[in-house]
């Protein structure tokens, strides 16, 4: 078995130019808001979104382009996001981006999800090609891109969402979501009161 330093290391060299967000051990790097319970804790090289803990988990640096590369699991009906661009202050759905992270097949979402509230979707504005979301309980892979206006969700290799927010004109939208506008900003993990798992968190930052 591979040590999790060897591990590290080969991660580095098949993916030139990516560098750690999640060092395995600790939350360096990392800025707590509105955290409430245990907030956010590592357990055995995995860093944890415990369900009577959450909150927003954002990183100290801001970055504007980029591709963004974690691993998550959830237990049965977990509700998280990924925040891109995001300001520390006020909700990262709105003010910045949030890529939705749900177990959306789950029964107690059933009946009243909008498409724009599935898994990879950015919430509240575009929503995700679903499907290709593992059970919970299992690993799943997924790569963030943004590149100016145009942003990309992968997910277990399927492109999920292919965008340029530039479609977007809906005066009620935009004034809803002025985040759609910010050209940089904070990574966040945003807790909604479930279990997610996250690893192999790591970004490349583009020109």
């Amino acid at each position: 078995m591979l040590s999790a330093l060897t591990a590290f290391l080969v991660l580095q060299a098949v993916e030139p130019g990516f560098s750690p967000l999640f060092d395995g051990k600790s939350l360096k790097g990392w800025i707590l808001v509105g955290g409430h319970g245990p907030g956010y804790v590592v357990e055995n090289g995995i860093l944890v979104c415990p369900a009577e803990g959450g909150g927003n988990l954002f990183t100290e640096k801001e970055y504007s382009n980029f591709i963004l590369r974690l691993e998550f699991r959830m237990e049965p009906g977990g509700n998280n996001g990924v925040g891109i661009r995001a300001p520390l202050q006020g909700d990262a759905a709105y003010q910045g981006m949030e890529i939705q992270i749900l177990d959306d097949q789950h029964p107690k979402y059933k009946g009243w999800l909008k498409p724009e509230q599935h898994h990879g979707s950015i919430y509240g504005v575009i929503p995700a090609r679903t499907g290709f979301l593992r059970p919970a309980g299992e690993w799943n892979e997924q790569e963030i891109m943004a590149d100016g206006r145009r942003i990309r969700v992968t997910l277990n290799g399927v492109i999920i969402v292919d965008v340029n927010l530039d479609i977007v004109r809906e005066p009620a939208v935009l004034k809803r979501h002025p985040g759609l506008l910010r050209t940089s900003g904070r990574i966040g993990l945003l807790g909604h009161g479930t279990r997610v798992e996250f690893r192999n968190i790591r970004i490349k930052e583009l020109p």
